[in-house]
Formats: C-alpha cells, structure tokens, sequence
C-alpha cells in the first residue's frame, strides 16, 4: 500500500521491503497503546462468530488516552506486535497511558450504530505499514498520538532540529556575546596601548614643566660641612710652582694678615732657589710669593705674599684634643682642581710616617708622627688644612698611601686616595712654622745616638758606630749623660712601645728640645729605664 501523501520514509529503512504479515487475523490487536481506527460503515460482526472469530474493534472511548496525555519514550521507537498464527486473539483493552498528567478523562461518547452502505465494498483490514488515516471532512480529529504511530518516521523524529532542548538554542547567542565582549577588550587594549606609546614617546599632552624645589636661605648650620667650608675657603690658597727643573701644584693656608702662609716642603721645593711661585686665593686674585723658610725633615715650608691687604687667617685647633672617630674636612686643589672640599673622620692617631728618600743620603726622608684620615687626600692637596667640627686647623695634609704603593709618599705623586690619608699635626706645625719665621730655620729634637736601620729585630738598636766611623753615642750628648750604650735596643718611648728605628725618630721628633722623655730598653736580656733630655740640631 503506498504511503499517504507528504510522508517522508526513514532513510534507515528505505532499501527495506515492506513486512508481509503472517497468518493475520482479520482484526489486528492494539499493542503498546496504538489503536486501529474501524472503517467507516464497515459491518458489525455477529456475536455469534465462531471461536477464532476475529474481536471487534474496540471504540473510540474504550482505547483512546485522554486529552494532552504523552506517549512513553520508552516505547516511541517500538514496532507493534505481529499475532501469531492460530492464536486466539482477546478482546484488546485499553493501553494505559504512560507519563501522563493527571487529568479527568474525557466524556465517553456512544458510537451509532454503524448503516451498511447501498453499495458495501469488501472490507480491507487497515495497513500497519501506512501512516496515519485521514480525517473526515469537517472532524476534527482526535488528540491521538498512539493513533499517529509511524515505526518509519521515529528515526525521522529523533532527527528533526525542533526536537533539541531549549538551551541548546541559547548557545549562539552566547558565544555572539563572548565574542563581542573578546572584541571589544581587544579594541580597548589596542587604543590604550597607541595612546600610553604616544604619551611616552611625546612627554604626555602639553608643555613639560618639571616640579623643583622654591628658594631657600643661603645660610647654612656654622658646624655643617657647608658651613665649616664657607667660613675656611677665604683662607686657602692654590700655589703654582715652577723651576728650572719641575713644576707642581699645591695648597696652602693663610697664617697671619702679614702674608705669611704654611705648606709642604715639597710643594716649593722645586722653585729651588730661583723659580717662581704664584699665590691664588679663593676670590680669584693672584700675587707673587716667595720663600721664608723650608725643613725637609718636617716637610714644612713658609712662603710670604706681598702688596695683599686684607687676609683671612686661618684659626688654628690643638691636635692634642683631636679623638679618634672625630669628623674633619680636608680643603685643598687636588690635580689643580682648586676649593675642593672633602669630609672624613680621624682614622688614627700617632702613626708613624716617613716620606721622601729620593736623594741618596737620606736628608730628605720626613718623619711624621701623623694623623691618620679617610678624608679624601689626591695630588695637589698637599699643604692644605685638615680642619676640626668647628672649622680649626688641626692638620696640614701631607702624605697618602696608595693602593700600588708599599709605604705612604707625598700627594704630588699621580696615584689617587684609597681612603688613607696623613696629616703633621697642627702643634708640631705651630711650632715648626714659628721658628721658620723668626729664624729661617727650624730645630730638631734629638737624642744624641745614631742606630742600625738594618736591624729587624723589635724595637730600635744603637748601631756600634756611626756613619763616618766614629761613636755610636754622642760624647756628652742626652744619650751618653743617661747611660745609654751602642747595643742597646730602645723598645718604648714614655710607655708606648716602638717596632723600629723610624718609630723612634718620629716619637722624639713630635717632641720639642728641652723636653724630658723616659726610654725603655734591653741590654744582655735585661731590661732597664733612663730617663733624659731632649737636645736640639739645627735643621736644614
């Protein structure tokens, strides 16, 4: 039988041969609550059919399932039973309906009595493999959907787009706004980045106009470095010295509103005795200088300005009170650079120094009993003064220790500071500068022995003789009226104990001739004390 119009096959089965049913009673049994409609005007059958006489169709009211009921999944897919041959076929009741809502059933209306037609035609039993019969014109059909059954069209059904859940249809609407809103932070994140490279690259929007600090008082604390600096700066002076041989750059300090000025011998030493030395003060103006007085053994020197009125003396500290830990500023004109200002602290104090030695006999070795600092000290601050918190001369820089270098030397080398620096104490500076402006000259401080600068041992020895052969100990010299004989090692100075010769010649030189110093030593393993009198040599 040929499908009804507008039904589609279930591509699964459309290669599939229609079923030839078996041993068919004339009435199919309703299964799984599909229900044969009856034919129209067909023939009642008797009631007194014989036994395997065919059940007549059950009516509309007796199988049909309520109004708005649904099918059961479960059984949507399943083909309706074929009856086997010979079976006696029961009057089929009604198929419960499964998954339904509770709802009252609809009024059961009474079939009429079915009017054979003028003309009967045969009666054909209803196709299971056709679809669903057509109504009658103007009858409305019934809310059946076990009436609809179709086994070829369930395949069709589980594929129709309209079947999906509700929230499926909801997924292209939310990836639209995913991908708006992915869109829109990228577009965002483009022109915040073109802006941010273009404020950069131009400084922002506008003119730039820095923030800076207003102005403020000129005047600083009196014991700031900047304070210490502006008072001492008058009185520094940058001196230029050339001869016939060298040439060099050191610094000086104004001594007295004569002109007298104090630096280090060996920043005029190569003047000589005909070069010329040039005087530059810290307002720019320049006068001629020469020299008073010079003493290789102090390194010290004394150089007069003339025609200049108006100077600023330097004030002068006791380096006696100087404690180590103590702050202090170093002025001076390292590599000519002239008002340079550092700060530091006192390192040390009484450290033995000697500096100089290029002459072949010694006359130019310097011995300082220094204060040590890490005030930056260069080339060119030789001269300068080392000044206390409150701005006093305590020290003239004179010497430092660099990092190639196996002993301290004078700055006017070209090595740089590495944070140790050597200052002559301001008292033996007083004294020194003193007596070369009265005299010329200065004295020096002496014992009246000579000693072995060989000996390695601790402590200084008394060499057997001097230079020139003759006694080791001065007749009628400090050292013979103590009793002091050639092989003795002196091992202390007044309680402090000294390594070596040069310790020795430093300790008696910070002393003044005339003073009364106590000598430890050791002769044949013993040790004894003498005590004696600084005696006095005319310097060079």
């Amino acid at each position: 039988m040929p499908p009804p119009p507008g039904a589609v096959p279930d591509p699964a089965f459309a290669d599939a041969p229609p079923p030839v049913p078996q041993g068919q009673h004339p009435g199919p049994t309703p299964a799984h609550g599909t229900v044969t409609a009856p034919v129209p005007h067909a023939p009642v059958p008797s009631a007194t059919a014989g036994p395997h006489a065919p059940a007549p169709p059950p009516s509309a009211s007796s199988v049909s399932p309520p109004r708005g009921a649904v099918p059961d999944p479960a059984f949507a897919d399943a083909p309706p039973p074929v009856p086997r041959a010979g079976e006696e076929q029961h009057p089929a009741a009604a198929a419960p309906a499964y998954n339904t809502a509770p709802r009252a059933a609809a009024p059961a209306t009474t079939a009429a009595p079915a009017t054979p037609p003028s003309d009967p035609s045969p009666v054909t039993a209803p196709d299971p493999w056709a679809g669903p019969a057509a109504s009658a014109p103007g009858v409305e059909p019934a809310a059946d959907p076990w009436g609809r059954y179709d086994p070829w069209a369930a395949a069709v059904q589980h594929h129709d787009p309209a079947d999906r859940a509700p929230g499926r249809r909801r997924r292209p609407a939310a990836k639209v706004l995913v991908g708006g809103a992915l869109l829109i932070a990228l577009v965002s994140g483009g022109i915040g980045g073109a802006v941010g490279a273009h404020l950069e690259r131009n400084g922002g929007v506008g003119t730039v106009e820095l923030p800076q600090a207003g102005p403020e008082a000129a005047e600083r604390d009196p014991d700031s470095v900047a304070g210490i600096a502006a008072r001492a700066l008058p009185s520094v002076v940058t001196l230029h010295v050339s001869g016939s041989e060298a040439a060099g750059t050191g610094t000086g300090f104004v001594l007295d509103d004569r002109g007298h000025i104090l630096t280090n011998n060996h920043v005029v030493e190569p003047a000589g005795s005909g070069g010329e030395i040039t005087v530059t003060f810290n307002s720019g103006d320049t006068a001629e200088a020469e020299v008073v007085g010079r003493d290789s053994g102090y390194d010290l020197a004394v150089v007069k300005v003339k025609g200049v009125t108006g100077l600023t003396p330097m004030p002068l500290g006791n380096s006696e009170n100087v404690r180590v830990g103590d702050p202090v500023v170093a002025i001076g004109a390292p590599f000519d650079l002239a008002g340079t200002v550092t700060s530091g602290i006192i390192s040390a104090k009484e450290r033995p120094i000697t500096a100089g030695g290029e002459e072949g006999d010694a006359s130019d070795v310097s011995y300082v009993d220094a204060l040590q600092t890490d005030a930056p000290i260069n080339p060119g601050n030789s001269g300068g003064p080392l000044l206390d918190a409150r701005g006093r001369a305590i020290g003239i820089n004179s010497a430092i220790r660099s990092a190639d270098s196996g002993s301290a030397e004078s700055d006017g080398g070209r090595a740089g500071s590495i944070g140790l620096g050597f200052a002559i104490p301001i008292n033996q500076g007083k004294r020194v500068a003193e007596e070369l402006i009265n005299t010329g000259r200065a004295t020096h401080p002496v014992i009246g022995i000579t000693l072995d600068m060989n000996y390695t041992g601790d402590g200084a020895r008394v060499s057997a003789k001097d230079s020139d052969g003759g006694p080791a100990v001065t007749t009628g010299g400090p050292g013979a009226k103590a009793g002091i004989k050639p092989g003795d090692v002196i091992t202390a100075v007044d309680g402090q104990r000294v390594h070596s010769g040069e310790e020795l010649i430093v300790k008696t030189r910070a002393h003044r001739p005339g003073d009364r110093l106590e000598l430890t030593l050791e002769r044949d393993g013993k040790e004894t004390k003498v005590s004696l009198v600084l005696g006095s040599s005319g310097g060079d």
